[in-house]
C-alpha cells in the first residue's frame, strides 16, 4: 500500500513538472498575456459568446456566476478554462489573442 502511495505521488510530481511548463510556454497564452485588453470590447465579446450561459451581467445561469472570478483564478487559468472547455457544458472557444485579452479585461471588471 505504501509503495502505491509513493508511486502515485511520484506520478503527480512528474505530471506537474510536465504540465506547468507546457502551459507557461503555450504561445497562445503567452501572446494573450502580453496584450492590453479593453473591457468595453470584452463586454461585447462576452454578450455574443458567453451571456447565453453566464447571464447578460455574468450573474450565472447554466454556467457559474463570474463576478469576482478574476480574484479566484489567474489570467492563465481563465484562458485555459475558456479554450479547453474542460467543464461541460462549456464549449471550447479560442478567440484571437487580442479578443481574449479584451475578455480578460471584462472579467476583471466583474467584481
Amino acid at each position: 500500500m505504501a509503495a502505491l502511495v509513493v508511486a502515485f505521488a511520484g506520478a503527480c510530481i512528474v505530471l506537474v513538472l510536465l504540465v506547468l511548463p507546457a502551459a507557461r510556454s503555450d504561445p497562445y497564452t503567452r501572446s494573450t498575456l502580453e496584450l492590453s485588453g479593453s473591457a468595453e470590447n470584452g463586454a461585447r465579446l462576452f454578450l455574443l459568446n458567453c451571456a447565453g450561459c453566464h447571464g447578460i451581467a455574468g450573474q450565472g445561469l447554466v454556467g457559474p456566476n463570474l463576478h469576482g472570478v478574476a480574484q479566484r483564478k489567474t489570467n492563465r487559468q481563465l484562458i485555459q478554462q475558456v479554450v479547453s472547455g474542460r467543464t461541460p457544458p462549456m464549449p471550447r472557444f479560442q478567440p484571437e489573442p487580442q479578443a481574449m485579452a479584451d475578455l480578460l479585461a471584462y472579467l476583471q471588471s466583474l467584481v
